[in-house]
């Protein structure tokens, strides 16, 4: 097991996602943050089936700063109910992870 963890969240627009990245990114939250889609996302809201095209962020980042970044992710974020979803990195090679540690510190 290591201390990485990626962290996923989605939004409406690709300046949207860029922005979350960039700020992610800037604060030092996040070591990289990749920006992919569009996707399309079909999901269940206040009632009804919803579909929407989407654009994915996935956030290489250590799990000591969870906290911040779903912080920074929901002040950032324009959605009312961000998806933020973190998933450990039980393995992965000895200089990516370093490099997470120095980027992150």
């Amino acid at each position: 097991m290591t201390d990485a963890i990626q962290v996923t969240t989605t939004t409406g627009s690709k300046e949207d996602a860029e922005r979350i990245a960039r700020h992610l990114v800037e604060r030092r939250l996040a070591a990289c943050v990749q920006v992919s889609g569009p996707i399309s996302s079909s999901y269940r809201w206040q009632g009804a089936i919803e579909s929407a095209e989407e654009w994915r962020c996935v956030v290489k980042t250590r799990r000591g700063l969870y906290d911040e970044v779903e912080r920074a992710i929901r002040d950032a974020h324009p959605y009312e109910t961000p998806e933020i979803l973190a998933v450990a990195v039980t393995e992965a090679s000895s200089d990516y992870l370093a490099w997470i540690e120095r980027e992150t510190g």
